[in-house]
């Protein structure tokens, strides 16, 4: 199947248009919490929890006996809140640093994870058939009721975000001077972070525990290039992972043996790799062309303040002087003299140079700011 057939049965396949729905929506939710995230420098943060998840899965299991989604998501829910916090205390109360703690956490919970899941699948009983998809994600396995609980999630995500949206905002960028206008910054913090473990959760059965937080990060590492504004950068992440929900559900349903979840976090990875080279202010193609730039007009520069030294000994500023003089100048190039000429800065004779008044100025201009500094 095409990507245009794709698009096209998509109004009238429910299947199709439920998993393409899903993936945007849990994409959109993942891409404005892992823009907060990213910001408080927490990004291995979300790769902890994800695997923190594991375990709880295993146990809500192996207490019901039965693979009813909202029960296996509940168990992931508090399992990985008590990752997040064991995390928190080893941070708060040992001398631990965060990477330390981050990767103690996410090994101890995905061994045992990895254990009870092993010890499930050696059952005697076919019931438990199925749970290594939280590892690697199912997309096709969700249904309507999966993806109306991804939409109230989200409905009440961007409530909490509209409401305490002054309170994010400056704990993010300065926690101390939010503690002195009386905030509860203990209180901030831990609600943000449960949004960003229920967003994790949310995704374990389309992404997968191992995947999950390229989820999480990459929209939000990609509009990072794009902004310096909170709110501009939460939006563009938040589309970003709608889009890569989209494209590679898309892409995974017109071929064939492509599992959504991966190819969902290529599409994310790709749109990292675009904003990092094609984004205006941060982006390396336009870094690359503002340092060309600069490094001509320093070239000019210095060959305009060169002159300008040797055209000051004479009392007429257009005295002619022979290029051949410039030879040894390090910053001088032929295109240099060109590039000076049609800034009318100098005028060109054969191999004769002189300084016009407003090249005279332009360089004494400089030569006076190189003083000062």
């Amino acid at each position: 199947m095409s990507l245009s057939e794709y698009f096209e049965l998509l109004i009238s396949d429910y299947t199709l248009r439920t998993i393409t729905l899903g993936t945007a929506v849990l994409g959109a939710i993942c891409g404005m919490l892992g823009s907060f995230a990213v910001l408080r420098k927490q990004s291995l943060l979300g790769d902890a929890i994800s695997h923190a998840a594991l375990p709880g899965i295993a146990l809500a299991f192996l207490i019901t006996g039965a693979k009813d989604t909202n029960i296996l998501l509940l168990g992931a829910l508090v399992s990985g809140l008590i990752g997040t916090f064991w995390i928190r205390g080893m941070i708060t109360k040992t001398h631990l640093k965060t990477d330390t703690a981050l990767g103690l956490i996410l090994s101890l919970f995905f061994g045992f994870g990895m254990l009870l899941l092993t010890f499930i699948q050696k059952q005697p009983n076919a019931n438990q058939a199925g749970l290594d998809k939280y590892l690697f994600g199912q997309a096709a396995t969700l249904v309507e009721k999966d993806v109306n609980l991804m939409v109230i999630v989200t409905g009440i995500c961007l409530v909490v975000l509209l409401l305490f949206w002054k309170e994010f905002k400056i704990l993010l960028f300065d926690a101390d001077y939010t503690k002195t206008l009386g905030f509860n910054t203990k209180f901030i913090d831990v609600l943000i972070t449960f949004f960003i473990v229920l967003a994790i959760v949310l995704g374990l059965q389309t992404v997968g525990v191992v995947l999950m937080s390229a989820m999480l990060l990459a929209p939000a590492a990609a509009a990072r290039q794009w902004t310096n504004k909170l709110s501009m950068m939460v939006f563009l992440a938040a589309i970003f992972g709608a889009f890569s929900g989209v494209f590679g559900t898309a892409i995974s349903a017109s071929q064939n043996n492509l599992s959504t979840g991966p190819v969902i976090v290529l599409v994310a990875g790709a749109f990292v790799l675009l904003s990092f080279i094609f984004s205006p202010g941060r982006g390396l193609l336009f870094r690359e062309l503002r340092f060309r730039k600069n490094r001509r007009d320093l070239e000019l520069q210095k060959t305009l303040q060169f002159m300008y030294g040797i055209s000051k000994t004479h009392s007429d500023i257009s005295h002619p002087h022979a290029i051949k003089i410039l030879n040894d100048f390090q910053g001088f190039t032929r295109r240099s003299l060109q590039k000076l000429e049609e800034k009318d800065w100098i005028t060109l004779t054969g191999q004769q140079w002189s300084l016009t008044q407003k090249g005279f100025n332009k360089a004494k201009n400089l030569y006076n700011q190189q003083e000062d500094d």
